[in-house]
């Protein structure tokens, strides 16, 4: 009788999922803290402003790059996870990747119109005689995004059956130390022994 292939089938999206996760938090970590909306130099110069740099003259999602760092942050702890913890990690780099794109979303289309107003303010100009230009990081990041919430959304879904990290890599605990020797046999001093028996000034090798 054949072996079911779900489980491997599933240990194979492992390496792929994780790297879009990555890949896809990382470029809108990047992304995310660019500037999102801008008043190209023309019409600022067209409505009688001023020359300004980029940043004078455009509006950031500072929240935007936030979600990111912790969608990155996420897809990091979850390499290191297992169990339970590991697919809430998971579901928080599900929804820190929605928020991403739910605030580009809602701060370069819904609410743009108040960037541009808050924009004309800040240059001193009227509103009604600007207009703001959507950037290619504000594209950048919606796209990342979307990648990071497919790649957190099989997350969720395949992480029960993915590989996880040994406990060989888990910290010691007393209960790990080395086995007492048997019984008639003198017992072996730790290193640590050995040392705070200097430290004390008294010879280990007297015994």
């Amino acid at each position: 009788m054949a072996e079911p292939t779900h489980g491997t089938n599933a240990r194979r999206t492992f390496g792929p999922t994780v790297l879009l996760g990555l890949a896809g938090s990382g470029f809108a970590a990047i992304a995310g803290h660019k500037e999102m909306l801008t008043l190209p130099e023309a019409t600022l110069t067209a409505a009688g402003g001023l020359a300004r740099s980029v940043q004078d003259r455009s509006v950031e999602f500072p929240l935007a790059g936030a979600l990111a760092l912790v969608a990155l942050a996420a897809w990091g702890v979850l390499l290191v996870t297992r169990g339970f913890v590991r697919r809430v990690v998971a579901g928080l780099a599900l929804v820190a990747s929605a928020g991403i794109g739910l605030v580009v979303v809602i701060g370069g289309f819904v609410q743009d119109d108040s960037a541009t107003g808050d924009l004309a303010i800040r240059l001193g100009l009227n509103a009604s005689a600007v207009d703001v230009e959507r950037t290619p990081w504000l594209w950048i990041t919606l796209l990342s995004a979307l990648v990071g919430l497919l790649a957190a959304g099989a997350a969720v879904r395949l992480v029960p059956d993915w590989p996880e990290m040994g406990s060989r890599y888990d910290a010691p605990t007393a209960a790990s130390d080395t086995p007492a020797p048997p019984a008639g046999e003198p017992s072996e001093r730790s290193n640590l022994d050995l040392w705070k028996s200097l430290d004390e000034g008294s010879d280990p090798t007297d015994d």
